[in-house]
């Protein structure tokens, strides 16, 4: 696959992100509309280096941005499918654009021809603004370095591949959702994903389903539920701007306080489990009201003890809760997760299914 015949990946349209980055901007708009804030990208595996050409060409899109915005059908749709966005909160979003200039986005040559090496982002502007650019820009990037380096693939049997995993999830009553915007190697390969997907479950009847797509756009198209809970940005943000003493009960107070606050499934990891669990049950009314909460690190099979044991002991019957897992999981640990959840009396586990890249 190259990039000889294919246009730059600028989103097709500002729904083109994770739901939870418009809740979070709608949540910060209410809560912290002046407060300014800085993302620098990190690649997390050294070994991978980006072309000179490759970062020419994600610039290149990224100046681009400035031509999305939210269109009149667009509104109307989200207005219906997420009632707990506010007519404010929308309107904002109407009028908001990408501002290039907030991005910058510098190669740092390391080989000795000058051609490959590493890239450093950074992303600056009022947090309201800026919490839109991260979601876009690494769905962007990696579909650049997937045109201009890493070429040797391509769509061939992709649809089919998520339509078997798919299949496999459900006939064992596994719940699962699309979580891979970021991750896709394209939007065509995220689209691929997606309809294998979709193919399963029309196909494949029983206690498993496809609750949905984290990406509103491809929700939109595809007529699916767009879904999402909170990331690990509201509690950092929260603790660096109210303090870190019982900081994930601020942040979830804070969370139910703006009418984000209809998705409730609490995230358990940014300061450790161990400290979310004490602050959580610290107001067990808060637990009884919210819906869930999502293991993204570390052992599911120790969380899932951990939040049993916190339901029990509240008297809350643990089968109502929704129990969400996120941390790199393929089909054959899922199906692990599903089962030791049944064990314990956790039968709403769900987990997401990340786009192939």
């Amino acid at each position: 696959m190259s990039d000889g015949d294919v246009a730059l990946p600028v989103p097709p349209s500002i729904l083109d992100t994770d739901l939870y980055k418009l809740t979070m901007q709608q949540a910060i708009l209410s809560e912290f509309p002046d407060i300014p804030a800085t993302y620098r990208f990190n690649n997390r595996d050294k070994t991978v280096l980006f072309s000179r050409h490759c970062v020419e060409q994600f610039t290149a899109a990224i100046s681009q941005f400035s031509n999305v915005s939210l269109t009149n059908d667009e509104q109307q749709w989200l207005s219906k499918a997420c009632p707990f966005f506010t007519p404010t909160y929308l309107a904002y979003l109407a009028k908001y654009r990408y501002k290039p200039e907030q991005v910058q986005a510098t190669f740092e040559p390391t080989s000795e021809d000058g051609t490959l090496g590493n890239l450093s982002i950074v992303i600056s502007g009022p947090w309201v603004e800026a919490i839109l650019w991260e979601v876009p820009v690494m769905a962007c990037l990696s579909e650049t370095y997937f045109k201009t380096v890493q070429t040797d693939w391509s769509y061939d049997n992709q649809e089919e591949l998520a339509f078997i995993k798919a299949r496999t999830l459900l006939e064992a009553g596994c719940s699962f959702g699309d979580f891979g915007t970021r991750r896709r190697r394209s939007l065509h390969a995220h689209e691929l994903v997606l309809q294998g997907l979709i193919r399963a479950s029309g196909q494949v009847k029983g206690k498993g389903s496809l609750t949905g797509t984290c990406n509103a756009y491809l929700a939109r198209k595809y007529g699916l539920p767009v879904i999402g809970t909170i990331a690990h940005e509201w509690f950092m943000g929260v603790a660096a701007l109210k303090g870190y003493k019982r900081a994930n009960s601020v942040a979830l107070d804070l969370w139910e306080k703006t009418d984000s606050g209809s998705v409730l499934i609490a995230l358990t990891d940014t300061f450790t489990s161990e400290v979310f669990f004490k602050d959580f049950v610290s107001d067990p009314e808060r637990v009884h009201r919210w819906k869930g909460l999502r293991h993204d690190s570390g052992s599911p099979f120790s969380f899932a003890v951990r939040a049993k044991g916190m339901y029990d002991q509240l008297g809350i019957n643990p089968a109502e809760k929704l129990m969400v897992y996120s941390d790199s999981l393929d089909v054959h640990r899922a199906l692990e997760v599903k089962k030791y959840n049944d064990s314990l009396g956790l039968t709403k586990a769900e987990g997401p299914r990340k786009a192939k890249r």
